[in-house]
């Protein structure tokens, strides 16, 4: 999921919308998408007869508070069942994915790894309603974020992008098998074709093509890795690693950081930083400038290393 505009959500007071009720805070929310140049047929057909979804704020009240350790976490999103549907996936698309490359500079590697963990490489995009799903979360969590994403969405059916009815994905508004918020897919969602709308649902080409040019857009450096497993010796600890440290591959070598078989040839000045995400002892990885670029599509480290060895183990 784009989680870039979720960390800077702003919760507004509750207790004035609870006064308020649903139906009020509705008719506010009608009139800002109204004032914002959305047509009454588009808001009457996507809000008429809203009511809170239960399943939404079910799942967002119950959301599991606890901590994985790296070990955990990626011993659950690096199955070995993940990792044999990507290496379908990749058989079917080898093609369509050298072309997007060729188009955007984006490896193979990374587009299938944002695939497999987004939806499972599209198998699982959500089957909320998103303008249900977010209004919902607007009104309890009193967020402008989210109203705003509402309205974002009115627009993509506005723009005759997607009906109402295909406008699915997350119980938190992420669509399709990118999982984009609303506004998101506004600014850097492509037709692979060029031409017709985006269709991040349905198609391989417009979901990977843009995956892709969000990358880009973030900065990638073409044939450039993200992240390696490397062997680090216990005498670099946490103290002396993590994303901010960074230093020279060459630097790191001399610390006693061995690269393993295959790793990509890299200049010697090449920054990197190394990361011990279970601490000393555990897992050692070097993470590079397209480290960056995936944590602006999930601001999680784990998520970044995950993408990267999803990717690596697809085409090992």
């Amino acid at each position: 999921m784009i989680l870039a505009g979720l960390g800077g959500a702003v919760l507004l007071p509750r207790a004035g919308l609870a006064a308020a009720g649903f139906p009020a805070f509705l008719a506010r929310l009608q009139a800002r998408a109204r004032a914002a140049g959305i047509p009454d047929a588009v808001i009457q057909a996507t809000t008429a007869g809203l009511v809170p979804n239960q399943q939404v704020l079910t799942l967002d009240h119950h959301q599991p508070e606890f901590t994985l350790t790296w070990a955990q976490y990626s011993s659950r999103v690096l199955s070995q069942a993940r990792i044999d549907a990507g290496r379908q996936k990749y058989q079917a698309t080898q093609t369509l994915l050298a072309a997007i490359t060729s188009r955007y500079g984006v490896s193979a590697d990374v587009m299938l790894g944002i695939w497999g963990l987004e939806t499972n490489f599209g198998a699982n995009q959500g089957d909320f309603n998103v303008i249900d799903a977010l209004t919902t979360l607007a009104w309890d969590r009193g967020s402008a974020y989210f109203g705003n994403e509402a309205i974002k969405a009115m627009r993509i059916v506005a723009l005759g992008d997607a009906p109402v009815a295909n406008l699915l994905g997350s119980y938190a508004g992420a669509m399709g098998q990118p999982q984009f918020m609303p506004s998101t897919y506004l600014s850097t969602a492509v037709s692979f074709s060029g031409q017709g709308a985006p269709d991040i649902w349905g198609s391989d080409a417009d979901a990977l093509a843009s995956m892709a040019n969000y990358l880009a857009k973030a900065g990638w450096q073409t044939d450039a890795p993200s992240s390696e497993p490397v062997l680090a010796p216990a005498s670099l600890g946490p103290a002396q690693t993590g994303r901010q440290t960074l230093r020279s591959l060459a630097y790191w070598q001399a610390q006693g950081v061995q690269r393993l078989p295959g790793a990509a040839p890299l200049p010697a000045a090449t920054p990197a930083a190394l990361l011990l995400p279970d601490g000393a002892g555990g897992q050692a990885f070097l993470v590079y400038a397209n480290f960056s670029a995936i944590r602006r599509y999930n601001p999680s480290d784990y998520y970044a290393l995950a993408v990267g060895a999803l990717g690596r183990l697809i085409l090992a």
